[in-house]
């Protein structure tokens, strides 16, 4: 295998099973870095280069590894931390990594008994011999418990909520998908539905005018104004039918109607049809006067026909509701907006009581105002000062995204503006997912309530073990500790039973490990070893005390430094 093969195997080990973004791996390497620097600090205030190295270089390996080998990682550094207490804060990180990425709480459970198992066994053999090895036992019982035990419980508790959550959210997404898609359905066989009864219905209709207007317009006994009138309700049905078929061909098929027969052209639905609706208006006996006002610009194409249905409208209204009142249009290109207004003066109520009654669906200027709103605009209605009345539309240019809305009744709630969690696919209702987590706000609640007591049972508990330990750990350093004066008050020559009288029994963890490691005891002689009150002159090493004994008095009592 060359190197670069090899080179290539590390890094695949390394990346594990989630490919490393730029900043998953500057966060990854400054984690490493920051870990082995604390464990390197510690041992080389010690005085001790080569093992500071070395513990800092194995730490930054196993932090780096952590993510692909979780259960080793884990093993590891319960292994280091039983050794080298400087890799503690690896420990902690490693257990919280393998909390979420060990699949299955069966091989999650066998990884963190193994690691307490190794843990303790290196604590043990690393201390040993000791006088109270079961104290020592519940100790680093303990102290895995906190350090390794609670951060994998709360980032495995973590992980699998995070996974629920965005499993809901998937299953959600599809809800809404195969909701979207029977919505669809039903609006097209709806909308098949209205095609064909428009089809059948009002193009019969329209299909009868235009018949009889042609043969009226042929008729000797016509005036020329007769004639004329005429005329333009011919076209005005010919126009109607030609629309009226692409409507119901795009409530069909989605598509535009071919053309009319007959050379007839629809007039262009935009703001250049308008001069052809004003023409059509004073040709019909009406009074309209058209203005334009600002440099002409392109207006986007719902906007276009937006303002050419507001216009139609808006004469249609005066048609019906104002007859022979005069109707100005006013176009203005503003520089921000397009503006178009139409106001009919004074109701000539002659000509109205002449007309007789009007029928109106009482949906015209709702539809306006729901057309504007989608293209961005807004509509404006209302009586003028003078007695006439006003349609006014502001449209803008360009394209604008109007508010969206559930265009059915949302079973489930309103949306949401809250994003997911991953980048990209559907938009997420959440709360049809808070709904499908918990059911319901009663186990909502519970969820989190339950996730609270475990969390406070375990703080609790946690707070109680301190408590025990620390209250045995004060028990025990008065079995192993003097002060330096009190050692200086004991003579050579004293009987044995009048200083151990006067001496603690020694029999505590504290001073395990401490015999042996001065200057050579006397030949024959019991040694009691202790530690003093006052601490060295560095954290690697601890000041004690040895008083030996031989046929039952003191022989020799000696000071010195020990390194822990």
């Amino acid at each position: 295998m060359d190197v670069s093969s090899r080179a290539r195997s590390v890094r695949r080990l390394l990346k594990g099973p989630e490919p490393w973004s730029r900043r998953r791996i500057v966060g990854e390497a400054a984690l490493s870095l920051a870990l082995a620097l604390m464990a390197g600090a510690v041992v080389l205030l010690g005085g001790d280069p080569v093992r500071g190295t070395a513990v800092a270089l194995a730490v930054a390996v196993l932090s780096l590894l952590r993510r692909s080998l979780p259960t080793g990682v884990l093993l590891a550094a319960a292994a280091l931390s039983a050794t080298a207490s400087e890799a503690t804060p690896l420990l902690l990180v490693a257990a919280w990594t393998a909390g979420r990425r060990i699949v299955g709480a069966g091989r999650a459970l066998v990884a963190f008994s193994g690691a307490f198992v190794i843990y303790e066994v290196l604590a043990l053999v690393t201390l040993w011999p000791i006088p109270q090895p079961i104290l020592v036992t519940v100790f680093g019982t303990l102290f895995f418990l906190a350090v390794a035990v609670v951060p994998g419980i709360t980032s495995r508790y973590w992980s699998q909520r995070r996974t629920l959550l965005r499993a809901m959210q998937e299953h959600n997404a599809q809800l809404l998908r195969e909701r979207a898609m029977v919505a669809g359905q039903a609006r097209l066989r709806e909308r098949q539905r209205i095609a064909q009864d428009m089809h059948d219905s009002l193009g019969h209709q329209l299909a009868l005018i235009s018949v009889h207007t042609g043969a009226l317009e042929v008729d000797p006994e016509l005036t020329g104004r007769q004639r004329e009138a005429v005329g333009v309700l011919r076209q005005a049905s010919v126009a109607a039918m030609h629309e009226l078929r692409e409507v119901v061909g795009i409530l069909r098929d989605g598509v535009e109607a071919p053309a009319a027969p007959d050379g007839a052209r629809p007039a262009t639905r935009g703001t250049a049809g308008i001069q052809a609706l004003v023409t059509a208006a004073r040709a019909a006996g009406n009074a309209v006067d058209l203005r334009a006002g600002g440099e002409p610009r392109p207006l986007a194409a719902a906007a276009d026909h937006a303002a050419y249905r507001i216009v139609q409208e808006a004469l249609t209204n005066a048609y019906k509701h104002a007859p022979g009142a005069p109707i100005t249009v006013e176009l203005r290109y503003e520089p921000d907006s397009f503006v178009v207004e139409v106001v009919n003066g004074i109701v000539d109520r002659t000509a109205a009581d002449q007309a007789g009654e009007v029928v109106s669906g009482g949906q015209g200027l709702t539809g306006l105002h729901e057309r504007a709103r989608l293209v961005g605009g807004m509509v404006h209605t209302g009586t003028t000062g003078d007695g006439g009345f006003r349609v006014a539309g502001v449209l803008p240019y360009g394209t604008a995204e109007a508010a969206t809305f559930v265009d059915a009744p949302d079973d489930f709630g309103q949306q949401s503006s809250a994003p997911p969690l991953g980048d990209g696919g559907p938009v997420v209702d959440w709360n049809i997912a808070e709904k499908e987590l918990g059911m319901g706000a009663r186990n909502r609640g519970g969820g989190i309530a339950l996730g609270c007591g475990i969390a406070v049972g375990a703080v609790v508990l946690l707070a109680i073990a301190v408590g025990v330990g620390l209250f045995f750990l004060a028990g025990s350093a008065q079995k192993g500790m003097i002060d330096p004066a009190e050692y200086d008050r004991i003579k050579v020559g004293t009987p044995e039973a009048a200083v151990r009288e006067e001496l603690p029994s020694g029999d505590t963890v504290l001073v395990s490990g401490l015999a042996g490691k001065g200057p050579a005891e006397p030949e024959g002689s019991r040694c009691l070893v202790l530690m003093s009150s006052e601490t060295g002159d560095n954290l690697n090493t601890e000041p004690v005390f040895r008083f030996c004994f031989k046929d039952g008095k003191l022989i020799e009592k000696k000071s010195y430094d020990v390194s822990r």
